[in-house]
């Protein structure tokens, strides 16, 4: 069992930078692969990036690569997204999630019901 909780998001204005984290609990935190996801109004959720259990390997979706940046403390049991050059479309509701690692490395990763935790989601506005 992992139970997840996220922090950091907030009101910022566009070309800015937020830094999303997630508190993690439960023994096998750090056997999970993780990720963000989103979900704008209107929209479904989507994939935003992944790391695997070491949080040596990286997945971005095409929207945030080279902007954002997951990354993982098994020690702290903590996931943060560094989120820099912001724009108005990355208004959402962020969440970040655990899945089996072996998922990470094929094409479900990006398929929101593939993961098995979920935390409660923190707002994030980027305003123009």
């Amino acid at each position: 069992q992992v139970h997840l909780v996220e922090s950091g998001g907030g009101l910022v204005q566009a070309g800015g930078s937020l830094r999303l984290s997630c508190a993690a609990s439960g023994r096998t935190f750090s056997t999970y692969a993780m990720a963000w996801f989103r979900q704008a109004p209107g929209k479904e959720r989507e994939f935003v990036a992944a790391c695997n259990y070491a949080g040596v390997t990286t997945y971005y979706a095409d929207s945030v690569r080279g902007r954002f940046t997951i990354s993982r403390d098994n020690g702290q049991k903590m996931v943060y997204l560094q989120m820099d050059s912001l724009k108005p479309e990355d208004t959402a509701v962020y969440y970040c999630a655990a899945v089996n690692d072996k998922v990470l490395y094929t094409s479900s990763r990006g398929r929101p019901r593939e993961y098995d935790y979920w935390g409660q989601g923190t707002q994030v506005t980027v305003s123009s």
